[in-house]
């Protein structure tokens, strides 16, 4: 059974920090591509930062140079560090799993369940 487990969130000031935490289990994780989503209410969901299984990250320009992603393959866990945080940033934010064969044969896309940010100015 896949899971991925979000936790860290919570409510903030504007210009607070959190980090948010998303341990896997049941897949093996350092073959997984990770990513972080949020959503906000009325809004489409969103890619806020992703991690390769190499290490090389991409970020939303939105929260470039304040979020940082980063991954620890030895406990199977992605994490996105939110410094400066802005009211813009509240939504609930989600841990996702890709992986897929070269040939892409089988695809694998996994999702936490959500953790609220809120963030107040």
């Amino acid at each position: 059974q896949v899971q991925l487990v979000e936790s860290g969130g919570g409510s903030v000031h504007s210009g607070g920090s959190l980090r948010l935490s998303c341990e896997a289990s049941g897949i093996i994780f350092s073959i997984y591509a990770m990513g972080w989503y949020r959503q906000a209410p009325g809004k489409q969901r969103e890619l806020v930062a992703a991690i390769t299984t190499s290490g090389r990250t991409n970020y939303a320009d939105s929260v470039k140079g304040r979020f940082t992603i980063s991954r620890d393959n030895a406990k199977d866990t992605v994490y996105l560090q939110m410094n400066s945080l802005k009211p813009e940033d509240t939504a609930v934010y989600y841990c996702n799993g890709r992986y897929s064969t070269t040939d892409r044969t089988y695809e694998y896309d996994y999702w936490g369940q959500g953790t609220q940010v809120t963030v107040s100015s």
